[in-house]
């Protein structure tokens, strides 16, 4: 009876259902929410490219200022549309993955925690785990630590919300801190 109630409990988190959000705990504190952009209606992403600043050397790095979702009609494959939540202003997209005939279903956020007195960039780079369990690494900056796993969206993932800071003007710029996903 503990099993099944344990169960009860720890799969709903585990997979969520539909229209529940996943998200991860690693990501950083600055910014504000944009808004939630879903993919239209009979479509899922399949794949993504990211919007990314490279080393600056001396200079302020902001690593990942956004993230792109190519979702594709769930009847006809050749019906693709691009979706991004707010993003900051540095860097260029990088080229699109995508998981083939499957679909994403699961993140992991590489994070550089807060440093003080430094350059910080908080969100790096992501990966997602697909629907045939093959995992999409993205081309984002290698500073930080990966965090752990989503849940799982079983029927795909539909939207996405990312957390950004706006430009400091002479301070220390971040750009993306966190992003949530919106289960199909």
């Amino acid at each position: 009876m503990k099993l099944i109630f344990a169960l009860l409990v720890i799969l709903p988190s585990a997979f969520p259902s539909e229209g529940r959000d996943i998200s991860v705990t690693n990501g950083e504190r600055w910014g504000n929410w944009g808004r939630m952009v879903m993919c239209p209606w009979s479509y899922r992403a399949v794949g993504f490219n990211l919007k990314v600043e490279g080393s600056q050397g001396k200079g302020d790095d902001t690593a990942l200022n956004g993230i792109g979702l190519v979702c594709r009609h769930t009847e006809n494959p050749k019906q693709n549309y691009t979706i991004s939540s707010s993003e900051g202003g540095w860097g260029s997209w990088t080229t699109y993955q995508d998981c083939g005939t499957a679909y994403l279903v699961s993140f992991n956020l590489r994070v550089e925690q807060y440093i003080g007195n430094g350059d910080d960039t908080a969100a790096n780079n992501i990966q997602f785990s697909c629907s045939n369990r093959r995992v999409l690494t993205g081309a984002g900056m290698p500073w930080g630590h990966w965090g752990g796993w989503s849940g799982m969206c079983s029927k795909g993932i539909c939207g996405i919300m990312t957390k950004v800071e706006r430009p400091q003007g002479g301070g220390d710029d971040t750009a993306l801190n966190d992003v949530k996903f919106r289960c199909c």
